[in-house]
């Protein structure tokens, strides 16, 4: 008895420790938090929802090295290019969804569960809808922003509808493939008629007329060499038996005896 209670002090003690190692989180400075938020909502403000169309498409021609160097000049961030031309692609394609830019309700700043990145969450009010806008800060010395991103809020009944809507598009994707296979299937039982078709189409009436002619001659060739064959045996049998003369007797036909002294 004793010792099941010293196996489940343990246990406890244990479990202790772990709840209390795993709690151990970093906190940001204020200081920062406010700076970096500062920072997005004047990305936000001053410059995805001030870039129309054109300009969006331009600044993404221009390429990352480019849109590095506009952020660091004009709002003092050191960004990465790549995640800033993926920033201006994720707010044109929730534009649509959201409306114009009207406002921001909020802002929060905090480090990942990696403790190695920040961040920073905005609250944008739209004339459509509301998103929020997600940017990501490397923890380093210059607080480096790899990327950031819009992402509308969707109500429940949307988020249904358009799981439902996906839903039924790849099940009608299925069906609409499985019917196209058993339509190609089925048309297998008329290839061979049609390849008949296509072999009886090829057949060329000259050529069919010489193969006829040439099996006519091949005919009457095999004809008279068995006449003269005949003729030959009948010259050879009057010598023998009759002088000379073949008027006795007339040869019907010719047989080749299997066991003839010939053949031996």
């Amino acid at each position: 008895m004793k010792k099941i209670k010293l196996i489940l002090c343990f246990m406890t003690a244990l479990l202790l420790l772990a709840g209390c190692g795993g709690s151990t989180r970093k906190t940001l400075d204020p200081e920062v938090a406010t700076a970096l938020e500062q920072t997005t909502s004047n990305l936000v403000t001053q410059f995805l929802a001030a870039l129309d169309e054109q300009q969006s498409a331009e600044l993404s021609e221009q390429g990352g090295e480019y849109l590095e160097y506009v952020i660091s000049n004009y709002f003092g961030v050191k960004a990465n290019g790549n995640g800033m031309v993926n920033a201006i692609s994720s707010w044109n394609s929730a534009h649509a969804d959201l409306g114009d830019f009207v406002s921001i309700t909020g802002m929060n700043a905090a480090y990942d569960d990696s403790d190695k990145n920040i961040i920073v969450t905005l609250d944008v009010v739209g004339s459509k809808r509301t998103a929020k806008v997600e940017a990501i800060y490397k923890d380093d010395l210059y607080k480096t922003l790899n990327s950031l991103t819009t992402n509308i809020d969707w109500t429940f009944g949307e988020k249904m509808e358009k799981a439902g809507l996906n839903t039924l598009l790849g099940m009608g994707t299925v069906f609409i493939v499985l019917i196209i296979i058993s339509l190609i299937i089925s048309l297998f039982n008329f290839i061979p008629k049609i390849q008949a078709a296509f072999d009886k189409s090829k057949e060329d009436p000259k050529i069919v007329a010489v193969d006829n002619t040439i099996a006519q001659i091949v005919e009457k060739e095999e004809h008279e060499d068995d006449l003269e064959l005949v003729a030959v045996i009948t010259a050879a049998i009057a010598a023998a038996s009759y002088g000379g003369s073949s008027d006795d007797f007339v040869v019907r036909s010719i047989v080749r005896r299997p066991n003839s002294v010939w053949n031996r």
